[in-house]
């Protein structure tokens, strides 16, 4: 029998799937055995409590939260330990941790797109992930050249958070419009949504605001719902789940990370406008963004807007930067790897969804794009 004790919050989308990829690991094993020691048993008997009551269960391996036990606490255990969510990385202790540059870099590049030129990232103070997503952000910002801003808080109790939501709120209304913000996670982002709506200040039109984690309630909380990076949380369970059995089946087992990577963006309305000044362009855009994945003709859109087909061709150009049948492409592109990524559907099936309808062409641009074939990208993120 193998037990788990688990110190994490599950309230989150991200940690539930964490756990659901755990645990469909441990039902395929069989033997195994889970306990969540409840938060009030910390508040009542300390961290000495937890620990000698999970020597007492005679636990095999512990999951920790950096707001439920200390490090110096944690090392008395000797037993395996994972950490979640730390504000640094446990050296002498495996990590559940994740590509936060690249969600950074996915996030700036996702603003780019739409053509923003000023761009913010609010993060929680002290913890490497938020501070690594600003990284990631950051770099591809200074690559075009852009305006970077950045502001910074912690999780504070009600008395606390007042003088920082001042600051916050100040923050907000000095930066200029419009502006891209990133947020370290959909609990930051949906601060920021609040602020915005008490300050009447428009989301998208002011600010286009992304979050991480995709937790469906607090995203959909927000007015208007906030868009957010997904990320493959019951992939990493899952393989927490096997690195955990050969942890147990080690002499002399060696810290190691679990890396949780970004799969795609969930598009809501806090990011659905285009930094785009010309307002046939941006129609046409517009237009575009809901109907890519059909047959376009150009005729479709002379109709749209009082422009020939060279104008059209020639604006868009210039306000976008690509051509518009690269845009089209591009749009066809995104919600492919989307598709590809997040659901079981037959790559056939992901093809014609998408607006694409020659098999080989498709598989030729994605090569070209991620650097594999739309098989290899799946097996590497589901």
């Amino acid at each position: 029998m193998i037990k788990v004790l688990v110190l994490i919050d599950y309230s989150t989308e991200f940690s539930r799937h964490l756990l659901d990829g755990l645990i469909q690991y441990a039902q395929e094993m069989g033997q195994w055995s889970f306990y969540r020691l409840p938060v009030y048993y910390k508040n009542i008997h300390g961290e000495e409590g937890v620990i000698a009551w999970a020597q007492k269960w005679e636990a095999n391996i512990i999951i920790a939260q950096w707001n439920y036990m200390s490090l110096e606490s944690l090392r008395k255990l000797q037993i395996p330990v994972f950490l979640q969510n730390y504000k640094e990385e446990g050296k002498c202790f495996s990590n559940i941790t994740g590509d936060y540059i690249g969600m950074g870099a996915m996030a700036a590049k996702f603003f780019i797109q739409r053509r923003y030129n000023n761009f913010a990232f609010y993060g929680n103070k002290g913890f490497i992930w938020s501070r690594e997503r600003a990284e990631g952000y950051r770099s591809e910002i200074e690559k075009i050249k852009g305006n970077y801003y950045y502001f910074e808080s912690e999780d504070f109790n009600d008395k606390q958070w007042e003088h920082t939501h001042t600051q916050l709120e100040d923050w907000l209304i000095s930066l200029p419009k419009p502006v891209a913000i990133f947020a370290c996670d959909d609990s930051f982002a949906i601060q920021i949504s609040e602020i915005c709506k008490l300050n009447n200040i428009n989301i998208p039109k002011e600010i286009a605001l992304l979050g991480v984690d995709n937790d469906r309630l607090i995203c959909n909380l927000s007015d208007p719902p906030i868009s957010s990076i997904i990320l493959d949380a019951e992939k990493g369970g899952f393989e927490l789940g096997r690195k955990i059995h050969e942890t147990l089946q080690e002499n002399n087992p060696k810290p190691f990370s679990i890396c949780i990577n970004p799969l795609g963006i969930e598009l809501r309305k806090s990011t659905e406008n285009y930094n785009v000044k010309d307002k046939y362009i941006l129609e046409i855009v517009k237009y575009l963004q809901k109907n890519f994945d059909s047959a376009i003709k150009i005729d479709e859109l002379t109709s749209l807007v009082p422009l020939s087909r060279r104008s059209i061709e020639g604006k868009f150009k210039n306000e976008m930067g690509i051509s518009l049948y690269q845009f089209i492409l591009n749009l066809r592109i995104e919600h492919f790897t989307f598709l590809l990524t997040t659901t079981n559907l037959s790559i056939s099936d992901i093809i014609f969804k998408s607006g694409f309808n020659d098999y080989s062409n498709v598989f030729r641009l994605f090569r070209k794009i991620k650097g594999c074939t739309p098989v290899e990208y799946r097996k590497r993120f589901m």
